[in-house]
């Protein structure tokens, strides 16, 4: 578990270094994002992973790591717009952002490490793909619950969901680390 951890934070600080850098670029434009769209942004990068395993043909030369980046940290993102809520225009420095987004960094890995030693880290034996399906999956049960305007009856709500999302992206850019270091 102390390695997974290490590959969790090396991961993190990839997206981290991103987010910070576009924090200085756009500032926190994205603060103006409803949750339906940030998780129609999160749906677009999913699709394309999987369009990427399923077809030999690429158009524009980017990889799956940059989509599953790019899950990370809208996952990250729709984590504070439930804390915070929807603004009309920005209003959070990189500082605050940066402190937010490593709150629910931490909030999110202590749910991994707490389901990894349930399931003896059974990730490790699952395929990038089924992951991508996985996040799939929950961005459907995202959109559900958003149509149900939040409510639901006996599932985990949407913050979870996001969770989820990030840790099953975390484990598939270990997954694509590992096979490119063979």
């Amino acid at each position: 578990m102390q390695d997974t951890s290490k590959q969790y934070d090396a991961v993190i600080e990839t997206c981290r270094s991103l987010f910070i850098n576009k924090m200085s670029d756009y500032g926190s434009a994205w603060r103006i994002l409803r949750l339906p769209s940030l998780t129609d942004q999160i749906f677009i990068k999913a699709q394309r992973i999987r369009s990427l395993q399923q077809n030999d043909i690429r158009k524009v030369d980017e990889g799956q790591q940059s989509e599953f980046i790019g899950i990370i940290n809208y996952s990250i993102m729709a984590l504070i717009q439930l804390e915070k809520g929807i603004v009309e225009q920005s209003d959070l420095s990189t500082e605050d952002a940066t402190v937010l987004y490593d709150d629910k960094v931490a909030i999110t890995k202590q749910l991994m490490e707490d389901k990894n030693h349930d399931y003896g880290e059974a990730w490790r034996d699952m395929r990038v793909s089924s992951l991508t399906d996985l996040i799939l999956q929950k961005l459907l049960r995202v959109k559900q619950i958003e149509d149900n305007a939040g409510k639901t009856i006996v599932s985990e709500g949407i913050d979870a969901n996001y969770q989820d999302m990030i840790n099953y992206a975390i484990f598939a850019m270990i997954h694509l680390s590992d096979s490119n270091s063979k």
